[in-house]
């Protein structure tokens, strides 16, 4: 009967994606659901739930995703592409992250700021302090790009790394961003202004700003130093893994880049790069050097793949030089740092998830959070039971799911409706008030709105890697959004992630679960 069942309605997906415009390609038919499937799947998570106990251990490391701009509906979307790339319908896939046995919701809102930017939540996460907005760990007392404010000790907040490294942790920070850019930075770097990446960022805000303790960023990332240790027989003096992009932050304006010989780095004082590597730090550029990296023998690390961000993963393999995945740093790093006698600290994070929002690119940023998956997927295998993992987002996105699309309906691609025999129609719906076709995924705002009539997707590739969707209000850049974000955890303290959070809270389970409190 299931058979027969599971054979009639893969016919019909076949005809229906035969029918249908290029955007509604299909997935591998499944056999139909029943209620004794339907039953199985929902029993089966209760009965997962009601086996969990609270992990009361301390943890010895802490390993932080940062999916930046990932908010719910990206989860969700990634969810149905991950799966529907396996051959599945899709809906009924699961993330890795999202089979961690504890679940929370971030409030993400700022002390000045309803709807954030990524430099004060990040702030939050790592400092247990909510703060201002384009502010890298500074106290929110501290108004506006005040760098002779923020001098003053009181108003220096102190991270998790910092702290870490006092206590004879090793740390690391791995980004697909520049590791100048908010996410990263607010871990080990000060500053009133996000934006002073390099020297010549500061001359045109505060000439005084070195003096007053706040150096460029890439500069703080190079000067991080708190407790002196050994690593592998090498003297650490601040962070032992530092992998993503920003490469030009660190090469001078007359040094040539190594992968783009017409470009040049944009320092004016000195080359930062090999700076680290004469102090005895393996510094790499390429995925050659990446991969001959020996975790049981290098110094600390030092990799800069691009001149400003990382390729998205869907461009990766074009690269010239080659670059690693982030799930291949995010496994160097970790065997880089499990060496480590006291313990570790480590933040990766998906950048590039928040930049293909921005630019209304629902599939790179969907494929972003997808290898996001794959990492969290990779670490959970390497680390131990006495690591404690969390996943979560600094702030969301205006990118919505709509449409009441038909089970399995490609997340990218024109939205197609049931019809009254309960069936797939065969072409896209275009039931709506211009009687055009529409994506399941737009945005509330962004590059995608037009001033005019709604553009006609009738014949689009809307799946096309370079597609833009759909946006209400037109923007040259999608705006963030304001909604609660997810937060997972697996592992030591992961208990104590539960209901809706203050976003800073997620500071205090870290430090809590390390046996600081």
């Amino acid at each position: 009967m299931y058979i027969l069942r599971g054979m009639f309605f893969a016919l019909l997906w076949a005809c229906a994606g035969a029918l249908a415009s290029p955007s509604v390609l299909r997935p591998v038919p499944q056999p139909a659901e029943t209620k004794e499937i339907s039953f199985a799947r929902g029993r089966a998570a209760v009965e997962r739930n009601a086996a969990i106990q609270p992990d009361r251990r301390r943890a010895k490391n802490v390993i932080l995703f940062l999916g930046d701009g990932m908010g719910v509906t990206t989860v969700t979307a990634a969810r149905i592409l991950a799966g529907q790339q396996k051959g599945m319908l899709g809906e009924e896939n699961q993330l890795s992250f999202e089979k961690f046995p504890h679940l929370a919701l971030s409030k993400t809102y700022q002390v000045n700021q309803q709807v954030s930017d990524s430099a004060p939540t990040m702030t939050a996460i790592v400092t247990g302090s909510k703060t201002n907005d384009g502010f890298l760990s500074i106290a929110p007392n501290v108004i506006g790009p005040d760098f002779g404010a923020a001098a003053r000790p009181e108003n220096r907040l102190r991270t998790i790394l910092e702290q870490a490294e006092e206590r004879g942790m090793w740390t690391g920070v791995v980004s697909t961003a520049r590791l100048t850019h908010a996410t990263p930075a607010a871990c080990y770097a000060h500053t009133p202004d996000r934006g002073a990446e390099d020297d010549t960022d500061l001359a045109g805000i505060s000439r005084a700003a070195a003096e007053d303790g706040y150096p460029d960023i890439a500069r703080q990332l190079f000067e991080f130093r708190v407790k002196p240790t050994t690593m592998n027989g090498h003297e650490s003096p601040g962070l032992e893994v530092a992998m993503g992009g920003g490469r030009s932050k660190f090469l001078r304006v007359t040094d040539a880049d190594p992968e783009y010989p017409a470009r040049k780095g944009t320092r004016n004082d000195r080359d930062l790069a090999a700076a680290w590597a004469a102090r005895g730090g393996a510094y790499v550029w390429n995925a050659k050097d990446f991969a001959a990296i020996d975790p049981a023998a290098t110094g600390p690390v030092l990799g800069l793949f691009e001149p400003s961000h990382m390729q998205y993963e869907l461009d990766r393999k074009k690269d010239p030089g080659g670059e690693p995945s982030l799930t291949e740093m995010t496994e160097k790093a970790i065997r880089i740092l499990e060496r480590s006698p006291k313990g570790y600290f480590l933040m990766i994070e998906a950048g590039r998830i928040d930049h293909a929002h921005h630019e209304s690119n629902a599939a790179r940023a969907l494929n972003e959070a997808v290898e996001l998956s794959r990492a969290v997927e990779r670490a959970a295998a390497l680390a131990g039971d006495d690591t404690l993992i969390l996943v979560t987002a600094d702030h969301s996105h205006t990118i919505f799911m709509s449409g009441y699309p038909v089970r399995g309906n490609p997340i990218l691609g024109l939205v197609v409706t049931n019809g009254a025999d309960g069936r797939p129609e065969k072409a896209p719906t275009t039931d709506t008030l211009d009687h055009r076709p529409y994506t399941t995924l737009n945005y509330g705002s962004g590059p995608g709105a037009v001033g005019g009539p709604r553009a006609d997707l009738t014949g689009v590739d809307t799946q096309a890697p370079d597609f833009k969707q759909q946006a209400l209000i037109p923007m040259s850049s999608e705006a963030h959004g304001g909604e609660d974000v997810a937060v997972y955890a697996k592992g030591p303290g992961a208990w104590l992630v539960a209901g809706t959070m203050e976003q800073n809270a997620i500071y205090f389970v870290m430090t809590r679960a390390f046996g600081w409190e």
